[in-house]
């Protein structure tokens, strides 16, 4: 697991990038408590889950504890997760929500998240410097961090989004926006 510190924001393997007939076959017998199919999702979705959480709580140990804790908890409830639905979105919502509690739970601010530029286009990146826009996304509220890093960094649509948090879809967009804009009159200013 220590691997996937190397490198936070690139995965060395993408979970999307599984069959999802394999998926489901591998989720089912997870459900029916086989322990190898436990520790190949662990295995599979590790680097998805820490990447998610490094981009919301922006610090190396603290990612790879939410994404381990997220990982377990999904694996003690699989039993619930409903097999016809998508797996990856399901960990996702468990991962963002820890690390939304981990990042209220705490008094200190984090660390500025490395490499987030392609967030933004490449021209605008290079002019504002990957290190400005890591602190302007630092700067906003959790809330709409979360919904940047599903929508840009993770590619969920506003819908998955309202799906995975629970939140109308209307304050997905609303957050987004709101996000957005405050990246925005940031960077410029510092331009």
């Amino acid at each position: 697991m220590a691997d996937a510190r190397a490198a936070p924001i690139e995965p060395q393997v993408e979970a999307r990038d599984v069959p999802e007939a394999g998926l489901k076959r591998l989720v089912r017998a997870a459900c029916s408590g086989e322990p190898e199919a436990c520790d190949e999702i662990a295995g599979r979705f590790w680097p998805s889950a820490y990447r998610t959480a490094y981009l919301i709580i922006g610090d190396a140990a603290e990612a790879e504890d939410i994404a381990q804790e997220a990982l377990l908890s999904a694996l003690k409830s699989i039993s619930r997760f409903r097999v016809e639905s998508r797996f990856e979105p399901w960990l996702h919502r468990i991962v963002v929500n820890k690390a939304i509690d981990a990042w209220r739970a705490r008094s200190r601010r984090p660390t500025p998240v490395p490499d987030i530029g392609r967030l933004v286009d490449a021209d605008a990146s290079s002019e504002i410097g990957d290190e400005a826009l890591a602190d302007a996304i630092t700067s906003l509220p959790i809330e709409q961090r979360s919904v940047v890093v599903l929508r840009y960094a993770l590619g969920y649509g506003t819908q998955e989004i309202s799906d995975l948090l629970h939140i109308p879809r209307g304050t997905v967009g609303s957050r987004l926006r709101r996000a957005l804009d405050s990246l925005s009159v940031e960077l410029k200013e510092q331009t």
